[in-house]
């Protein structure tokens, strides 16, 4: 069997080689699309793909430092002022989820459903919330439900948006259509490493706290807080924010092994089938939110979508749709999920008869 050496070096060539593709292909977000799309491939087809943790956090560590480059005084005032818009996006996903679990269980479980042996109410509740993917399956382990499924429903679901949404938007032509761009716009060798390294200890903060996801909400915090203070160390070199997009692309690629294929066909469809309807949901939602406010429809919708974190915060960046309100609408729900997903599902279903 290949070392895990060989296997990253391997998988590393594979997805640069699908990224330069996508990107004389012109498609959307080539950098983490084409590598997403290489490594699933190759992933279910059995070849020796292999995501480097190190490098998957280093990818990031990166993205979320450019994130937080975004929020000058002037625009940490307007995300501020859109407040209600931040609230209403948070019962909205909660909603969404709940919604989502009940349909998954009442598929499986209703007259003429797809029974799923042992397939119990926690496992179909907590593979449905929008965000935090792997504190879903911890929790759902607490309570016996079965983990490979509650996975592989936030996989699939990431995989999906992460597709769908921006092929869509260069189908519509949605990008570049707003003007927000990052407080620094030049590289500076000193300032890129003092950057570095504030949004490296914020790393080690968070994880010394224990904290989810610290290595993209750590470096955002400290980049972040340093933009909104005034402060303009250095932007982001391209080639930094392409490489980190590679590498979570390569993330999320390979999930899908041959096994992840073969398990539980009915489930998975029904995953995607429920994926599908909610990103429509969401751009009925995201309408009537632009048509209330004078907020882009595309920038609400990635903000809303049922995306991670991350990947929604790429494709704001690379098609300038609003990187700020986008991030600070996924940053809330996120936490919102963490906090409030467990105490619903007690208030909700322990309490029921």
């Amino acid at each position: 069997m290949p070392s895990n050496l060989t296997r990253t070096t391997f998988t590393l060539l594979m997805a640069l080689l699908a990224a330069a593709c996508c990107v004389q292909l012109a498609t959307p977000l080539p950098w983490m699309i084409g590598p997403l799309l290489a490594t699933a491939v190759l992933s279910m087809l059995g070849a020796p793909t292999h995501s480097h943790m190190p490098l998957r956090n280093a990818g990031q560590w990166v993205i979320g430092a450019a994130m937080g480059l975004y929020f000058t005084p002037q625009v940490v005032a307007l995300v501020l002022s859109l407040w209600w818009v931040i609230a209403l996006n948070v019962l909205w996903a909660l909603a969404l989820g709940v919604a989502f679990g009940a349909w998954l269980h009442w598929v499986h479980h209703g007259p003429g459903g797809y029974h799923i042996a042992g397939l119990s109410r926690s496992t179909t509740y907590f593979a449905a919330p929008i965000g935090g993917a792997s504190e879903m399956t911890l929790m759902a382990e607490r309570r016996s439900g079965q983990t490979d499924l509650v996975a592989s429903s936030h996989s699939l679901r990431v995989l999906l948006v992460t597709l769908i949404i921006p092929f869509g938007f260069q189908f519509a032509g949605l990008h570049g259509i707003d003007t927000t761009l990052p407080g620094p716009r030049i590289v500076s060798g000193p300032g890129l490493a003092a950057l570095g390294a504030l949004t490296g200890i914020a790393c080690w903060v968070m994880l010394k706290l224990d904290l989810t996801n610290p290595w993209f909400l750590g470096p955002l915090a400290a980049s972040l807080l340093l933009t909104a203070t005034g402060h303009s160390w250095s932007a982001i070199p391209a080639w930094m924010s392409n490489a980190a997009q590679l590498v979570i692309g390569i993330s999320l690629g390979v999930r899908f092994t041959r096994h992840f294929v073969h398990t539980a066909p009915r489930w998975l469809a029904s995953v995607t089938l429920g994926t599908l309807a909610m990103i429509v949901l969401c751009a009925g939602y995201a309408w009537l939110l632009a048509w209330a406010t004078d907020l882009r429809w595309a920038t609400v919708l990635l903000g809303t979508a049922p995306g991670g974190i991350a990947e929604m915060g790429i494709t704001a960046k690379v098609l300038q749709l609003g990187v700020p309100l986008v991030t600070a609408l996924h940053v809330t729900r996120l936490a919102a999920v963490l906090l409030l997903v467990e105490p619903l599902y007690r208030w909700i279903y322990d309490n029921q008869a």
